[in-house]
């Protein structure tokens, strides 16, 4: 520290303060938010800290100077506990005769009350599905007004929540649906619901959740001093009743014969709590071959992956793609996957 500039200190100081925070942020995935919560809103975080390290690091890189090991070494405990942040290989894409094909997307209701300035949003998200043409497909924040729209699927099961039972949660397949059911969670408008398909011999769970929601608005940087506190104590609750949701679906899985796959719109990061718990042993299809940030959900701050598919390990992953198409505040992702 001595032989550092007084700016160089400064960098010093906000990058070991940086370090501390990412540091701190890698016990989340181990925390209760029912007894941690305010630490567990770290998990949201992580991205940008990670972003911040890499920065410093290449700052310290450029200067020639040993003060780069500080970063490196907070992003190397990283790596081994969760991985790489950006997968730099190439999607990967295997053929198989067996495939199914999986695709998970939030559709925001189809744009039902104009999010989007855009009449065509509905008949693009169609279009865009059948285009595609997934095998089974999850959908969350589905409205029923387009269930005739996606007749091209032989067979469906939905469970609609809300006033007036407008919206709520949806599964559609190719494969014959030979038993369904919903995941109830208390007071609220979210949910899970599971089918089972028949492909061949085999008999397949299919899982879409949808946790509570976070309710963040885009515009951060509109936010007071009291607002920010708010939203961040409102993380912290959310996070608390997603515990609890994520407890009653594994209380439920637990109890299936099945090979499963989990889709899901999460409302949380993959460095998060709740993740850990529901993917339990389960491959998480993203980082056994997808590429680049992953990111599902339009935050303009940082890439924020909060969408997910989980395989049984019994599964093979061939192939997996993030779309980057705005026709919902959410990106569809989909994957292929065989016995």
């Amino acid at each position: 520290m001595r032989k550092l500039k007084f700016f160089e200190k400064v960098m010093f100081l906000a990058n070991s303060v940086v370090a501390f925070i990412l540091l701190l942020s890698y016990i989340v995935p181990l925390l209760s938010p029912k007894t941690f919560a305010a630490i567990s809103v770290l998990g949201l975080g992580v991205p940008i800290l990670i972003l911040l390290n890499v920065l410093f690091f290449v700052y310290w890189l450029v200067k020639i100077k040993k003060q780069l090991l500080l970063s490196l070494f907070v992003l190397t405990i990283g790596y081994f506990i969760f991985g790489s942040l950006y997968k730099f290989s190439e999607s990967k894409t295997v053929v198989d005769k067996n495939n199914i094909s999986v695709m998970n997307y939030n559709v925001r209701l189809f744009n039902l009350y104009k999010w989007i300035p855009n009449e065509d949003v509905e008949e693009n998200i169609v279009s865009f599905i059948k285009q595609e043409a997934p095998d089974v497909l999850a959908l969350q924040e589905y409205h029923p007004r387009e269930s005739t729209k996606l007749s091209f699927y032989k067979y469906k099961y939905e469970k609609l929540l809300g006033k007036n039972k407008k919206y709520g949660q949806a599964i559609f397949s190719n494969y014959p649906i030979v038993n369904s059911g919903s995941i109830e969670f208390p007071n609220t408008f979210n949910n899970a619901i599971y089918i089972d398909i028949v492909k061949s011999k085999d008999t397949i769970r299919i899982y879409n959740i949808h946790l509570q929601s976070l309710r963040i608005d885009p515009k951060l940087e509109t936010l007071t001093t009291k607002e920010s506190e708010k939203l961040f104590n409102g993380i912290g609750n959310t996070f608390k009743v997603q515990e609890l949701q994520a407890e009653l679906f594994l209380k439920h899985k637990s109890n299936s014969k099945y090979k499963s796959i989990i889709c899901g719109d999460f409302n949380n990061t993959a460095f998060s709590y709740v993740y850990k718990q529901v993917k339990e042993e389960f491959k998480d299809t993203f980082k056994e071959a997808g590429n680049g940030f992953g990111r599902t959900y339009n935050f303009k701050f940082f890439p924020m992956r909060i969408d997910f598919i989980f395989t049984d390990p019994s599964f093979k992953i061939n192939a997996f793609k993030t779309y980057d198409v705005e026709y919902s505040d959410h990106y569809p992702i989909m994957t292929k996957v065989s016995l």
